[in-house]
């Protein structure tokens, strides 16, 4: 995705660039042709920091919620057209059970396949209410930190930017031989 493009786009709508960047975000949340990190550095960077997460949240939230209400509405067979199956077996325990805390957690964790996990939790027992606010509060540090990287990269701020980075990857490194550990001493 060619960011200058994309900013041209926007800036020709006018004051409905707002609502372009809402659409773009909730898009890529259900098409997923552009990957959401992308979308969301480019929330920070056309935006700002405030604005950039205010506008990201609203469009993956919209998003989100399209994905769960269609797996509601349509269910299985539906959802199996565009989940594949050894997906949906290894997310199973998710359906059967509530899980909210876990749920929340896959929601945190960078990389876990969020947009295809609005369409199986929509098959499972959460409300729309509990999704929405699991989804949209699990969502809000990832998109947090991305909003914070395009705005330091729009201010020129490269070595806020690097601390950032370098913050976030201790991070969750710390977390990766947190559960490894975990792993370790609870299997023997």
């Amino acid at each position: 995705m060619d960011r200058e493009k994309v900013k041209g786009f926007l800036d020709s709508l006018g004051p409905f660039s707002f609502f372009g960047f809402i659409l773009l975000q909730a898009i890529q949340v259900i098409a997923a042709p552009i990957p959401g990190e992308v979308t969301g550095f480019l929330g920070g960077f056309l935006y700002g920091t405030v604005l950039g997460l205010v506008l990201s949240t609203i469009g993956l939230t919209i998003g989100s919620f399209f994905n769960f209400w269609v797996s509601k509405t349509f269910g299985s067979p539906l959802v199996e057209k565009l989940v594949s199956k050894k997906t949906m077996e290894r997310y199973d325990y998710l359906l059967h059970h509530k899980g909210a805390f876990l749920v929340f957690l896959l929601f945190l964790i960078p990389g876990a396949p969020k947009d295809i996990l609005c369409y199986i939790l929509g098959l499972g027992h959460l409300s729309v209410k509990e999704f929405l606010i699991i989804s949209t509060t699990g969502r809000f540090a990832g998109t947090l930190l991305l909003t914070l990287g395009g705005s330091f990269i729009r201010h020129h701020q490269y070595y806020r930017f690097s601390m950032l980075l370098g913050c976030s990857h201790h991070t969750l490194l710390q977390c990766y031989f947190q559960c490894l550990r975990h792993q370790l001493f609870s299997s023997g």
